[in-house]
């Protein structure tokens, strides 16, 4: 085991998965000798060489669509849009080709080696093009996988993972917590599966349902409920497509109560279909209506942000209001 932060973590996985399959290369804007805007990618060109892990140009359809082209040629390639707010120049090239790649030529050729990196969320003052939380866009789209870390230890399981998986991931990277989540991770090849929602704390009085650094503000929410004698179950989904119905359906069904929280706005946010799915499937075990605790349905504010996050605060309220209902 060893100290590392969030970046750290992926930076390690990368490096093992670069070491141990030559057919992984990592490119994107300034991810070469630069090492990317974070440094996630920092050394890995000293090491592997520029054939392997390059710059691209400042184009986010032309990464996605170079990458579309090695995965379609056997290569594992794993790309990095800067922000999540610049992945909807390439939005075309995920939705309409790297989802659909397989599927329009019956599995004789497919994509699936591609992952896509991308730094996600706010809580950094980065105003209104570098704070947007836009997974639930891609959840709509059958053909990809989207994956999202809580934590040092989980990314590198989970990027491991996704590099390896046969289906072209997107990998949404919690930036707050870049350097702020610091924890014990194993140094060794490991993988944490995809579509395995992890149930980080058992409880008997209402379920908490989140992802990325949202985790954190539901946890702190959780121990301040805890203080008022409530019982608060704990998951975190990891993985929004596919995602885990069958566990967060047994939590409810024990609880009686689930509080989604989420980054992104309420309005389209994935938390709705979240509460749709479970609605129909333990509508006969709530004790409440299902809650959603997310961002404010404005753009993305520089002086409010604040006001716009979904806070432990609010959630700690939604608790409340849940078990008092």
């Amino acid at each position: 085991m060893a100290q590392m932060n969030l970046l750290q973590a992926i930076n390690n996985a990368l490096d093992i998965a670069m070491g141990n399959d030559s057919r992984v290369v990592v490119f994107g804007e300034d991810v070469g000798h630069f090492g990317g805007v974070f440094r996630a990618t920092a050394k890995l060109q000293d090491k592997y060489g520029k054939a392997r892990c390059f710059n691209s140009p400042l184009t986010e359809q032309g990464i996605i669509g170079f990458a579309n082209g090695l995965a379609a040629q056997g290569m594992r390639p794993v790309a990095e849009i800067q922000f999540a707010d610049y992945i909807f120049p390439a939005f075309d090239q995920i939705v309409n080709e790297s989802a659909k790649f397989r599927y329009r030529s019956g599995n004789e050729f497919d994509v699936g080696g591609l992952t896509i990196r991308t730094p996600y969320g706010g809580g950094i003052a980065g105003g209104h093009y570098h704070s947007q939380s836009p997974e639930a866009y891609f959840t709509q789209t059958p053909g990809l996988k989207v994956v999202v870390p809580r934590n040092p230890k989980e990314a590198k399981g989970l990027l491991l993972a996704s590099i390896r998986d046969d289906n072209p991931v997107i990998f949404f990277e919690p930036k707050r917590i870049y350097r702020a989540s610091v924890g014990e991770v194993p140094e060794e090849d490991y993988e944490i599966p995809l579509s395995q929602a992890d149930v980080v704390q058992q409880g008997s009085d209402i379920t908490l349902l989140g992802w990325g650094a949202q985790m954190e503000l539901i946890e702190n929410a959780a121990k301040r409920a805890a203080a008022d004698g409530i019982s608060c179950e704990i998951i975190d989904l990891r993985t929004l497509l596919p995602w885990d119905v069958a566990t967060v359906a047994n939590s409810v069904v024990k609880t009686g109560r689930l509080l989604i929280s989420h980054e992104a706005p309420l309005t389209g946010g994935f938390a709705g279909e979240i509460a749709a799915t479970i609605q129909d499937q333990c509508f006969l075990h709530l004790e409440s209506p299902i809650a959603r605790v997310c961002g404010l349905d404005t753009p993305y504010p520089l002086s409010l942000e604040r006001e716009h996050m979904a806070n432990e605060h609010k959630i700690y309220e939604a608790i409340k209001a849940s078990v008092n209902f």
